[in-house]
């Protein structure tokens, strides 16, 4: 086995859903606030980042935040099934055949790197029949920051297959460029896809080794994550 490949979810394998509207729930329901949630960046970031600064903006103490982090998840969890099941995750394009591809090389292993809670990324692969390709990850549940996850996903994967994965044998592949910048502090390669929020040029700047406009293209799509 060669090569390690960590994906993103939303705006990468995924897109649309019912978490965002979830969250808001949650977030109303155990802090009676959902912050200045409107014009709030939430790209690349993890889930419990997102809550933090929400929260803070709109002057919750730290204490109060950790108190009821618990909770949040919680309902955020129940909110998201229930949504998901009459307004489930779409997959990207390109996406399915890809994976299909990738499972079936001896010599790859997949996995995820995201700002998803565990819980809340497999509720968001299962609605679309994609959580039985990854057998592990590093998720926002593990860290709030989100450079501290490409090590978390590369020591699962380590347990899994029993095997070392090197830094420089590991892709991060995602959307955003805290995509980019995480597989780098990290180490690992990376591959960024222009299918989220960012555009070809604004991933370009952050200078992954690769820059995809999407994943429909297998032959390009393998050629990027395992050249």
């Amino acid at each position: 086995m060669r090569r390690l490949l960590l994906f993103d979810i939303d705006g990468t394998l995924v897109w649309g859903g019912p978490a965002k509207a979830a969250f808001e729930l949650a977030m109303e329901a155990v802090f009676g606030t959902t912050g200045p949630i409107g014009g709030h960046d939430f790209s690349g970031k993890t889930d419990p980042q997102i809550a933090r600064e929400l929260l803070r903006l709109d002057g919750v103490p730290d204490e109060e935040i950790e108190a009821g982090f618990g909770r949040l998840w919680e309902r955020y969890l129940g909110e998201l099934e229930v949504g998901l099941a009459e307004n489930p995750m779409k997959v990207l394009p390109g996406v399915s055949p890809l994976l299909e591809h990738l499972n079936g090389m001896d010599d790859v292993a997949l996995g995820l790197l995201t700002g998803n809670i565990a819980e809340g990324a497999r509720l968001k692969l299962d609605s679309v029949g994609l959580a039985g390709y990854f057998r592990v990850g590093g998720f926002g549940s593990d860290s709030e920051v989100r450079e501290d996850l490409p090590a978390v996903a590369i020591q699962r994967a380590a347990e899994a297959w029993d095997r070392n994965f090197p830094p420089a044998s590991v892709v991060v592949v995602g959307d955003t460029p805290r995509d980019v910048a995480c597989g780098k502090y990290g180490g690992t390669r990376t591959v960024a896809v222009a299918t989220g929020r960012h555009g070809v040029e604004r991933l370009a700047a952050e200078e992954p080794d690769r820059v995809l406009e999407n994943l429909e293209d297998l032959r390009e799509s393998l050629e990027a994550l395992l050249d």
